[in-house]
């Protein structure tokens, strides 16, 4: 028998010393894992230890979780075969004439890019190596530059097909397609209120985002051409998502489809080789095993916490603040942004979605000034796309936000951090603003789905 303590302080001791060795610089996955293995042996008896086979062995049998690997897979081979640098060439020449151009360019790159790779670090990454040097190159203001890239950037983990979606399915016991479908109107509609920004910011001040001098524009003829080395990439996407929306084959069928394709169009462009293929398969198990690890650690230490009462601590914490149900929303949301400061999205979503998932369910949802609210049985994906807002939010909230050290880790050295800082601002609050509209107006979220499944 282990041995006695009181789950307020139990939940101050887990929790403090997986913040303290986290920013000690450990690995999440070990952190989480060894943590939950310590209290366990402290604090646990002999039937929690049954906890350790229980928790995993669910993920490691799971059918979706294997859309992971091949999704990622995917995403890799597209970037092997340049699509993502010919992309950005091929919108930049044909709204560069435009004032701003450049960053709505980077930013609808970012939204196809979202399509193609569903993980973030790759889509900042590789537009801070494409587009950001274009745009200082042609006199852009740094902070709209380096904006329209993080923005752009966090949308991988909105728009389909998401890694986070396939993962928060899993834990929650969603339906994958279901999420899928529900992130595309969100998705898009930050996307938009992105360009509409910048393009409001260019006109408005056009020396913020001059458009390309006339000598560097393209004929219409010359931009139809361009528009035709793009056709392959985007009919992937297209057929991958296709037969997700419309049923015809799951999210890892889908998957299947997509690695095969992207194999395909990596030919079409001339280049697929032995090396190429090894590199994006090494990438692959190196971020498939990263995500495996962390589901394992971390579902260790949440089921420990859960089956000490941590859950209806939680619970009776929340609504002892005496707010509605909105009002704990919000504290939820809060409290996601301050985890997205210091963990990555894999450890929040196994930390977090666990204990807040169960309270959405069980709270009513009237609506907000009068408006319709959400109906019980879609609460859970609805909760779902709102969650992944979120996330977004939590990858560009400085200090530590994760989409800053992407950009800055491939910036020319006159972008100072504070420069990053300070170009994240008015996209966060975007965002806020995005993640408002999807909790006051649930349809956002709910029509697509209703429409696709009636």
């Amino acid at each position: 028998m282990g041995l006695e303590i009181e789950i307020g302080w139990l939940t101050l001791l887990m929790f403090g010393s997986l913040v303290i060795l986290l920013m000690a610089g450990l690995p999440l996955a070990f952190v989480t894992g060894g943590l939950a293995c310590i209290f366990l042996f402290l604090f646990g008896d002999a039937r929690m230890l049954n906890i350790l086979p229980s928790r995993i062995f669910p993920y490691m049998t799971d059918y979706q979780l294997s859309a992971i690997p091949l999704f990622i897979f995917m995403a890799s081979m597209l970037e092997r075969a340049g699509i993502i640098e010919e992309m950005f060439d091929v919108i930049y020449k044909i709204l560069g004439g435009l004032k701003g151009g450049l960053a709505v360019s980077t930013i609808i790159a970012s939204t196809i890019l979202a399509a193609m790779v569903g993980v973030i670090g790759a889509a900042e990454v590789t537009m801070g190596i494409i587009a950001l040097p274009a745009m200082l190159k042609r006199h852009y203001d740094p902070e709209l530059a380096c904006g329209s890239i993080l923005a752009g950037g966090t949308l991988g983990i909105l728009i389909p097909p998401s890694i986070l979606a396939i993962l928060f399915a899993v834990v929650a016991q969603q339906s994958v397609g279901e999420l899928f479908v529900g992130a595309v109107v969100p998705g898009l509609m930050l996307s938009g209120l992105y360009i509409l920004y910048v393009t409001g910011r260019s006109y408005l001040n056009p020396a913020v985002g001059p458009p390309l001098p006339p000598e560097e524009r393209v004929s219409t003829r010359e931009k139809f051409r361009l528009l035709r080395g793009m056709v392959p990439p985007i009919v992937l996407v297209m057929l991958v998502l296709g037969v997700i929306f419309t049923g015809v084959a799951t999210p890892v069928e889908a998957a299947g489809i997509g690695t095969f394709g992207a194999i395909v169009v990596a030919a079409l462009h001339r280049r697929l080789s032995w090396t190429a293929l090894r590199q994006a398969a090494l990438t692959t198990l190196k971020a498939s095993t990263m995500v495996l690890w962390i589901i394992f650690g971390a579902s260790i230490f949440v089921g420990f916490y859960i089956v000490s009462g941590g859950q209806q601590f939680v619970t009776e914490s929340l609504l002892g603040t005496g707010l509605g149900p909105y009002g704990i929303l919000l504290i939820m949301m809060l409290m996601l942004i301050i985890l997205g400061m210091f963990l990555d999205w894999v450890g929040i979503l196994l930390l977090a979605v666990p204990i807040f998932a169960p309270i959405m369910l069980a709270l009513t949802w009237d609506g907000l000034f009068g408006l319709p609210g959400v109906a019980p049985e879609d609460v859970r994906l609805w909760f779902g796309v709102v969650y992944m807002v979120n996330m977004q939010m939590s990858f560009l909230s400085p200090p530590f936000g994760y989409a800053l050290f992407y950009l800055k880790s491939v910036s020319p050295p006159e972008i100072t951090m504070g420069v990053i800082f300070r170009a994240a601002i008015p996209f966060l609050i975007l965002q806020a603003f995005g993640l408002a509209m999807c909790i006051i107006f649930p349809e956002i979220i709910l029509w697509l789905p209703r429409l696709v499944y009636g």
